[in-house]
C-alpha cells in the first residue's frame, strides 16, 4: 500500500482522536456520551485522561522529560538488573522487526522509569533521545496519558495513537504496550514499542505482547528451580509460544509460573497473601512422579495429568540443562546461558568462563531466538 493510500484513513483517525480531546477536555462530558460513542471504545485512555486532569495537569503544559536523580537511578539499575538481561535479546530481535517502521523498543520497570532501549532510535532527534534516556520518568504523573503508563495501570497490552496522549508535547508519539509480570505474577515493568510522526500501525500491540510473554519466559527461566514443567491442554503439541510454564523445587514446591501457567491453573492467579503453593495442591496424583519422567530419557511422551478440578493437563517436565522432547536444545542452552550471564550480573566475560565457552559464543548465542 503507498504512503498517500494510508494517508486518507490517517487523516480521518486523527480527526476522531480530536473529537474525543475537545468532548473531555472542554466539553465537559464523556467521550463516549458524546458524538464519539460510536466509534471510540478505549474507555481506559479516557480514565488516563481524566486522571490527569484530576492531577490538576493540562494538555498544554510543556512535558520536561525529567530523569530520577543519580542515586535513586544506581538503585532502579540493580533492582532490574535480571529483568534487562532476561529482555536484551528480545529487545534486539525487535529491533530487526521493526528497522523499516521508525519504531523502537523502551523498557521501563513498573513504575514506568526506562531501563532500556534498543532498535533504530534516531538520536539526532530530540524527541526520540528524551524518552529513551535511560533513567527518565514515562509515568503518567510526569508525561501524561502514554502507551507506557496505561499498560501499567490497565494491565493489558494497549495501542496509543498521537493524540491519545495527553499533553499536546506528547501528540508526535504513536506506540504499543504490554505489562510484564514476574513469576510471583506481579507487573515488574512493560515494554513498548514507539514511532515519531509514525503512521498508524496498531498491529504492533500484537507483537508487543508476544514479546513481553518471551521476556516473562526468559526471566522465569533465568531464576532458581530444580524442574521445569511445560504444560498445555491434551491434545495441544507443546513447545509453542501458548505454553504455560512452572518452576518448582525440589520438595515439590512451585517457585513461580508464565501467565499462561496461571490461565491453565487458578491457584496460581489467585492472591494466597503470599503463602506458598505446593504440587499437591494443583495435581491430583502423586507429584513426585514429576521428577521420575524428568530422568528419563529425552524421548519420554508428556504426561497427562489430573487436576483436583477434573481436568487433565498435558506436561512435560525436564530438569535445568536436560531438554524435553517437546523442547528444542537449543532454547534449553540458551535459557542456561542467560541464567549464568543474570547470575554474574551481566558479566560476559565471567559468565562464558563458568560455562566454559568463548564470550562471542556467549554472544552469538544470546543474539538467537530462544
Amino acid at each position: 500500500m503507498t504512503p498517500s493510500a494510508t494517508a486518507a484513513p490517517d487523516r480521518a483517525r486523527l480527526l476522531q482522536i480530536e473529537q474525543a480531546r475537545r468532548a473531555v477536555f472542554t466539553g465537559g462530558v464523556s467521550m463516549t456520551d458524546a458524538v464519539v460513542r460510536s466509534w471510540y471504545d478505549n474507555a481506559w485512555i479516557e480514565r488516563s485522561w481524566r486522571r490527569c486532569l484530576d492531577g490538576g495537569l493540562l494538555p498544554h503544559q510543556r512535558v520536561g522529560f525529567d530523569a530520577v536523580p543519580h542515586e535513586a537511578l544506581r538503585r532502579v539499575e540493580e533492582a532490574n538488573h535480571i529483568l534487562v538481561t532476561a529482555a536484551r535479546p528480545v529487545l534486539e530481535r525487535l529491533g530487526r522487526a521493526i528497522a523499516n517502521t521508525r519504531y523502537f523498543a523502551i523498557l521501563t520497570n513498573e513504575q514506568g522509569i526506562v531501563i532500556d532501549a534498543q532498535g533504530h532510535i534516531d538520536r539526532s532527534d530530540r524527541r526520540a533521545s528524551l524518552i529513551t534516556r535511560i533513567g527518565v520518568d514515562l509515568s503518567e504523573h510526569a508525561v501524561g496519558t502514554t502507551a507506557i503508563s496505561a499498560a501499567l495501570t490497565e494491565l493489558h497490552p494497549v495501542w496509543l495513537h498521537r493524540g491519545e496522549h495527553f499533553f499536546d508535547d506528547t501528540s508526535c508519539y504513536s506506540c504499543a504496550g504490554a505489562p510484564l509480570f514476574g513469576p510471583d505474577g506481579r507487573c515488574i515493568g512493560m515494554l513498548d514499542l514507539t514511532g515519531i510522526d509514525a503512521i498508524e500501525r496498531p498491529e504492533l500491540k500484537h507483537l508487543v505482547a508476544q514479546s513481553a510473554r518471551s521476556i516473562e519466559n526468559a526471566v522465569l527461566l533465568g531464576g532458581a528451580h530444580r524442574l521445569l514443567l511445560r504444560l498445555n491442554w491434551p491434545g495441544r503439541e507443546l513447545g509453542a509460544e501458548d505454553d504455560g510454564l512452572l518452576a518448582i523445587d525440589g520438595d515439590g514446591w512451585v517457585q513461580g509460573g508464565n501467565q499462561a501457567a496461571r490461565e491453565l491453573i487458578p491457584q496460581l492467579a489467585r492472591d494466597s497473601g503470599g503463602a506458598p503453593l505446593h504440587c499437591s495442591e494443583i495435581f491430583a496424583q502423586a507429584w513426585e512422579t514429576l521428577f521420575d519422567h524428568a530422568a528419563q530419557a529425552t524421548e519420554a511422551a508428556p504426561l497427562e495429568m489430573p487436576l483436583w478440578s477434573g481436568l487433565r493437563l498435558l506436561v512435560m517436565p525436564s530438569a535445568p540443562g536436560r531438554p524435553a522432547s517437546s523442547a528444542p536444545l537449543r532454547d534449553v542452552e540458551i535459557a542456561l546461558i542467560r541464567k549464568t550471564v543474570a547470575q554474574t550480573r551481566g558479566n560476559v566475560a565471567k559468565a562464558a568462563q563458568m560455562l566454559g565457552i568463548s564470550r562471542a559464543t556467549v554472544y552469538r548465542k544470546l543474539s538467537q531466538k530462544g
